[in-house]
């Protein structure tokens, strides 16, 4: 074993036990978001297995976007988050089950109108201050067809953690020789009840179903 794989080896042991180590600057930009005992760290150990076999596809956020949209008696408000990192690790393309980790600030939430973009922020949609992140960690892909899947996982909006089922398309963007793509175009849609996150207030003007939108670009990693 050369001395490279050596040290990831002991990486991921280390990840494993919980014990903090020095990581390398690549496995630092990697793992960074889902550290601290966001994710599990055997899911952190997946990635950067996937990494290390060229499996990986980080999420170009110059290049993605992460909206919603949810109706009121007003207007259809709509609005998009600017900050979110993550990947998706996909041996083969289509022909793995995969694995998908996002993480979302929400003190980037955006709106076409300031003072919504405020009642966002505030304590009775998504706290920005007290939940700064959205989570979400997969757990399991489920292909019907060469490019088309349900993607099933977990999100985590102001502490509260719900199952969820994102409807996925995933494109080729651009290949290598070698036959695995070099970049990916991965477009994911759902549904969530506020309500079930805490989100109850203006219940009677603004719907309870939010709909969540992603049109992610993701770049094959090398290391």
């Amino acid at each position: 074993m050369n001395a490279i794989k050596l040290i990831k080896r002991l990486l991921l042991a280390a990840l494993l036990l919980q014990v903090p180590a020095v990581l390398t600057a690549a496995e630092e930009e990697l793992c960074e978001p889902f550290m601290d005992g966001k994710v599990d760290p055997t899911l952190l150990s997946s990635m950067l297995s996937a990494a290390e076999n060229g499996h990986l596809y980080r999420i170009d956020r110059n290049s993605s976007r992460i909206g919603f949209c949810v109706d009121s008696q007003l207007k259809r408000v709509e609005g998009s988050f600017r900050d979110f990192r993550g990947g998706l690790a996909l041996d083969s393309g289509t022909t793995s089950d995969g694995q998908a980790m996002v993480v979302i600030r929400t003190d980037s939430v955006d709106t076409d109108a300031a003072f919504i973009k405020n009642i966002l922020k505030g304590d009775s949609f998504f706290d920005v201050e007290n939940n700064p992140e959205i989570l979400f960690i997969s757990t399991g892909f489920e292909w019907t067809s060469d490019t088309t899947a349900i993607l099933k996982g977990d999100i985590t909006v102001r502490g509260v953690t719900r199952s969820v089922a994102f409807d996925v398309t995933l494109t080729e963007m651009s290949s290598a020789n070698t036959g695995v793509d070099e970049k990916i175009m991965v477009k994911a849609t759902t549904t969530l009840n506020r309500t079930d996150f805490g989100m109850t207030s203006l219940t009677s003007l603004v719907s309870d179903d939010v709909r969540l939108c992603m049109s992610v670009e993701a770049t094959r990693y090398k290391s």
